[in-house]
């Protein structure tokens, strides 16, 4: 009887082992390469997971936020992937660069030319956007992933603060504040407000420098005079 309940005991204690080790499931995620500033451009990589241990993932799909449109989306080749850009007609244009835009991009499709992602790898389909919103804190973008048996899995359950994450959750972008330089102005004016103190300083530098040539030049021509005087003092005393 003992030897039934060490043994039951044991069971148990590797079934709440094995139930600890186990994994979390991965998710279709977008992380940026850099900062993603409200208002400026970036670089941002969607990471697609294989969670299928006898299926490759052929397809991608990434609709972008119809709530936020983005005017300028380019996908970056992927080796071993074709690349399609649908566009769609807005509801209401967007202004880039003084110029009206009545479409923008609504989703980016990635197909496998080869045997796609296979079981135990993960691929990044990276994406350069701009300009980003200003009047959101993070951008949904719904993806689905299509495996080579054809099964299909949609990544479009909106996380919700407070709660946990859903079984296929959507992939956020989280936006950071907006800065000064959305394309490099701010650091013009800085670097040109650099410059002019420099030359300010360079100025003030060669001013002083003349000031300090002329002092020396005064000098020497005292200090000759002092010479010839003494000298002329001598002789005159030599004389007497």
């Amino acid at each position: 009887m003992k030897a039934s309940r060490i043994a039951a005991a044991a069971a148990a204690a590797g079934t709440a082992v094995l139930a600890l080790s186990a994994p979390a499931f991965a998710h279709v995620s977008v992380q940026p390469e850099g900062p993603a500033a409200k208002g400026g451009y970036a670089v941002v990589d969607f990471k697609v997971p294989n969670e299928r241990d006898n299926a490759s993932t052929t397809k991608v799909e990434v609709n972008l936020p119809a709530e936020h449109p983005i005017a300028s989306v380019m996908p970056q080749p992927v080796p071993g992937w074709k690349a399609e850009v649908t566009k769609s007609k807005l509801a209401k244009p967007l202004t880039m660069h003084g110029e009206k835009i009545d479409e923008a991009v609504s989703k980016v499709t990635w197909t496998a030319d080869g045997k796609g992602i296979e079981p135990g790898y993960f691929q990044k389909f990276p994406l350069s956007l701009g300009a980003l919103p200003e009047n959101t804190d993070e951008l949904v973008f719904k993806a689905v992933q299509t495996y080579s048996d054809k099964e299909v899995v949609r990544w479009i359950e909106v996380p919700q603060e407070g709660k946990d994450e859903p079984e296929n959750p959507a992939p956020v972008l989280e936006l950071s504040a907006a800065t000064d330089d959305h394309h490099g102005t701010a650091s013009a004016e800085n670097t040109a407000e650099k410059t002019g103190k420099t030359a300010a300083a360079g100025d003030s530098g060669s001013d002083s420098d003349t000031t300090a040539r002329v002092l020396g030049v005064v000098g020497i021509v005292i200090g000759v005079a002092g010479v010839a005087y003494g000298v002329l003092a001598g002789r005159r005393r030599t004389a007497a």
